[in-house]
């Protein structure tokens, strides 16, 4: 099978999810995380709607992507302007973006009803925002709205749209499942329809509102759809939009299709893991292919047939997507990933390793009290220092205590941490203020600890997560804390868990100087 494109719509319309939303500096950062498993395109926002989007085309423009193309969305013209005057479409081109996609209407009753102009004056919209875009951007993409629902609504029409947008060039024509009602028996008709009224190469967008999204695109591209549309962990509007960590290895696994390498590929359920945090939402473990559960056996039968041959009772190798076979309640749950940590790290395991299983049965007991590592490497990197014995302590945290202060019921409160720590045989004892106390613990520790370390001066702290973990204890819940720190070479992160919010935080930060310092250490002792 040829090549299909993958566009990830995730930081645009991911985001129109109910309880999703990310900062510029996650948007870009997720961009990265794209870029590296192989996604083609990536959608960044719609500039001509919000600021954050403005300024993330502005941003992502300072950053370096191996392969993937960033596009802008936007819509087609408004009507009884030309193209030149519409605000929307010269944002779109003063965005500088690689690729562009323009919506427009498809189905008649949308432009009756949403647009209330003639079906013809719909026509000149389309093709005309093309044209126009086209003689300015690199690449124009047509999202067709609602184009299963105006097929089968008004067939000869939903196809005259399609036409308008060919004449007006643009390099790809996107069949859109806007509501998500459509059946996959009635994608496979209507595109073969599509393919023979129009030359342009196609492409499918669909939402999940009949729990048909990933059929409705696998049915897509084999009937020769050569774009599929999604979004990481199917994020999106009301039910959500098509899901790429399943659509990615069906296409690739079960049909052949040369999408994304191998090593991308096995990416996967780390990218999906990335997005859940930085989405700071709770990872589904019943997600097919990438979730914990997707390849986890409990049942007698199945651990016994599993373990002679796994094929019995998974219908892939969950390596390929970076997953592993999980054996509940057992001592072989975790030691693959164990393993392969390990090896990533540069240190020495061996399976039948005693550290090996010490590490394990820890990470068993700190999940059982909150503890995540996904996202949090740096801190398992330190776990498996420690059970080693290569661990360096290079300070020793004396005490600390940390002040909230509200002088008056009109004002923001203040904080400041006071702390003392040993290093070497000598104490310092410092206090800084900070806009929180979490802030203020942090520049406390830091300007206790430049003197001794003058690298730590380099480390910035990117990013602050807290979660509340589901205990039923209310304000007395165990809190997850995450944080990503990072100098000029790389980002890390690390994780805290405590049901004191401050006691989680300083985990996290301990660890992240340490990290530091111990990278520092290595790197120095291989020059």
């Amino acid at each position: 099978m040829s090549l299909v494109k993958l566009y990830d719509t995730t930081l645009r319309d991911g985001t129109q999810a109910e309880d999703i939303s990310f900062l510029v500096e996650d948007k870009i950062r997720i961009a990265h995380k794209l870029d590296e498993c192989g996604i083609h395109y990536i959608e960044g926002g719609w500039p001509g709607s919000n600021p954050k989007d403005v300024t993330f085309f502005k941003d992502i423009k300072k950053e370096k992507l191996s392969q993937a193309k960033i596009a802008a969305f936007g819509s087609t013209r408004r009507a009884k302007i030309t193209p030149d005057k519409d605000q929307n479409l010269r944002t779109l081109v003063a965005s500088e973006a690689d690729a562009v996609t323009i919506f427009g209407k498809s189905w008649d009753f949308q432009v009756h009803e949403a647009l209330r102009i003639p079906l013809e004056e719909n026509l000149e919209l389309i093709f005309d925002s093309i044209e126009y875009l086209k003689a300015r951007m690199p690449e124009v993409f047509y999202d067709a709205e609602h184009f299963f629902d105006g097929y089968k609504s008004n067939p000869e029409y939903a196809l005259k749209t399609l036409k308008a947008a060919e004449q007006g060039g643009a390099a790809c024509i996107i069949l859109c499942d806007t509501n998500g009602g459509t059946m996959p028996y009635e994608v496979a008709a209507i595109v073969e329809k599509v393919k023979a009224t129009v030359s342009v190469p196609l492409g499918i967008h669909t939402h999940n509102d009949g729990e048909c999204a990933v059929a409705n695109s696998i049915v897509a591209v084999q009937s020769g759809i050569v774009q599929v549309q999604g979004t990481i962990n199917g994020f999106g509007e009301r039910c959500g939009n098509a899901n790429l960590c399943s659509i990615i290895p069906a296409l690739k696994v079960k049909m052949g299709a040369q999408c994304v390498s191998d090593a991308q590929m096995r990416q996967l359920r780390e990218l999906s893991r990335y997005v859940y945090e930085l989405a700071n939402l709770a990872p589904n473990k019943h997600q097919p292919y990438v979730g914990n559960s997707a390849f986890a056996h409990k049942g007698g039968v199945h651990v016994s047939a599993i373990q002679r041959h796994p094929e019995t009772y998974e219908h892939m190798r969950p390596e390929l997507v970076g997953n592993t076979t999980r054996v509940l309640v057992s001592d072989l749950s975790g030691r693959a990933n164990i393993l392969a940590k390990a090896t990533e790290f540069n240190i020495n395991l061996d399976s039948k390793d005693p550290v090996t299983l010490e590490i394990l049965e820890d990470i068993k007991a700190m999940e059982n009290r909150g503890y995540q590592f996904e996202g949090a490497e740096a801190s398992f990197e330190l776990l498996m220092k420690r059970a080693l014995g290569t661990h360096r302590k290079f300070f020793q945290v004396v005490g600390f205590r940390v002040i909230d202060e509200k002088r008056h019921e009109d004002e923001q409160p203040l904080s400041e941490a006071t702390i003392m720590v040993k290093v070497g045989g000598k104490i310092e004892h410092t206090a800084a203020d900070g806009t929180g106390p979490v802030n203020a613990l942090d520049n406390a520790l830091r300007k206790a600890l430049e003197k001794f370390y003058p690298k730590l001066k380099d480390v910035k702290l990117h990013d602050y997560k807290v979660r509340v973990l589901p205990a039923g204890q209310g304000t007395a819940s165990s809190i997850r804390v995450l944080i990503e720190s990072g100098d000029k070479e790389s980002r890390w992160g690390t994780v805290g868990v405590s049901s004191n919010v401050i006691e989680a935080s300083y985990q996290a930060l301990i660890d992240s100087i340490e990290y530091k310092l111990h990278r520092d250490e290595e790197t120095g002792a291989k020059k």
